[in-house]
């Protein structure tokens, strides 16, 4: 995609193969495009310096047509990459910027090709009216910044015959779950910025992407309750998640736990043990996550029959029946993590990994893919 200031009538489409690079011989002559007038430059030159960062930084102007804007943000010092759809394009803003430092890609705006690169702002001008999907092409752009980074973003709807282009009420939609700040401009009374006077919407957004979230994960506990070879398991059943199949005991830390009173108070509420903190062993440490579900850290804990009690299925309406089963013959009836959780524990592994996709099973299914991943640990003291 390429920057564009007004909406092209009749054949071809602006959107189709090739537009871009057939218009890139005559697309200077514009003049908000080549910004050949000094007064046009220097208006665009002004808006520039007060939508970026002060001190110099890392700039993507995408869409960037001959670059007019990206030498504009060179020159004021900005590390600035360029990406445009059109060859012929990205050609003729190579030349535009020779010597500037700044670097010119050819490619996809709405997935430009930086790799794991992040800038302190995203710049498109005129680009975004241009996209099937704008509000999924922010949330690209918005991954692209660095903590703290901006979006700027420049756009309009031209024509009143048939106009074309993007409402200045539809970007601010789509930005508004992005950002934690946001500062329109309207600029379509700023004949300077256009070569004469305009009677179309056109406008800017300058928006701050909220701070990503902490991560947060759900802390389970289960309770591997040993009696020889044998391990207890549990029948779910009414819980919404996995019912039917065997894992063991299990729920989660409430607030105020630790993960070791959280499974004897687990164990009291589903087994009716008593467990002391003395008859519980760390057996497995795993990060695992359901198909289609969020991560969780779960706390496997190891105690033998006979502490705190007989077993009792104490919660009926959540199990509906308990079975011993030897430990290196598991049935394939299992909620998936829990059986792999199991089976590395009994190898000796204590830190372990169980991600799953979307399109795997809760149950276990001895023919998908093993999506275990051990985790070595370090042996003895550090000295």
């Amino acid at each position: 995609m390429t920057e564009n200031n007004t909406a092209p009538s009749g054949p071809p489409s602006p959107r189709s193969p090739g537009y871009w690079d057939a218009a890139a011989p005559e697309f200077d002559e514009e003049p908000d495009h080549g910004l050949r007038d000094p007064a046009v430059r220097a208006a665009w030159s002004a808006r520039l310096a007060d939508w970026l960062p002060g001190e110099p930084s890392d700039v993507l102007d995408l869409g960037c047509g001959t670059g007019s804007l990206t030498l504009l943000a060179a020159g004021q010092g900005h590390r600035v990459t360029g990406v445009d759809s059109s060859p012929r394009m990205a050609e003729r803003a190579r030349a535009k910027l020779a010597g500037t430092g700044a670097e010119v890609l050819t490619g996809d705006a709405a997935a430009p090709p930086v790799g794991t690169r992040r800038f302190d702002v995203v710049l498109a001008r005129h680009v975004l009216w241009l996209m099937p999907d704008p509000a999924a092409v922010l949330r690209h752009w918005a991954g692209l910044l660095r903590p703290g980074g901006r979006l700027v973003l420049v756009e309009g709807v031209w024509g009143t015959v048939s106009p074309a282009g993007l409402p200045a009420a539809d970007l601010e939609a789509a930005v508004a779950p992005l950002a934690d700040r946001t500062r329109f401009e309207r600029l379509s009374g700023e004949p300077a910025l256009w070569g004469g006077p305009v009677d179309d919407e056109r406008y800017a957004l300058v928006a701050r992407p909220a701070p990503a979230r902490r991560h947060t994960e759900v802390v389970d506990v289960h309770l591997v309750l040993r009696r020889g070879a044998e391990v207890l398991l549990a029948r779910r059943a009414g819980t919404g998640y996995g019912d039917g199949l065997l894992g063991v005991p299990s729920g989660h830390a409430e607030d105020g736990e630790d993960v070791r009173q959280a499974v004897i108070r687990e164990a009291r509420e589903e087994t009716g043990l008593d467990l002391a903190p003395e008859d519980l062993r760390a057996a497995l440490v795993m990060q695992h996550r359901g198909p289609g579900g969020a991560p969780r850290i779960g706390w496997f804990f190891e105690a033998a029959y006979g502490a705190g009690g007989e077993p009792v299925n104490r919660e009926p309406e959540k199990c509906s029946e308990f079975r011993w089963c030897p430990l290196d013959r598991l049935p394939d009836d299992m909620v998936a993590y829990c059986r792999a959780g199991l089976e590395a524990y009994r190898a000796g592994d204590r830190f372990v990994l169980h991600w799953q996709m979307a399109e795997d099973r809760v149950a276990h299914d001895p023919a998908a893919p093993d999506r275990t991943v051990c985790l070595p640990a370090t042996e003895g003291r550090a000295g």
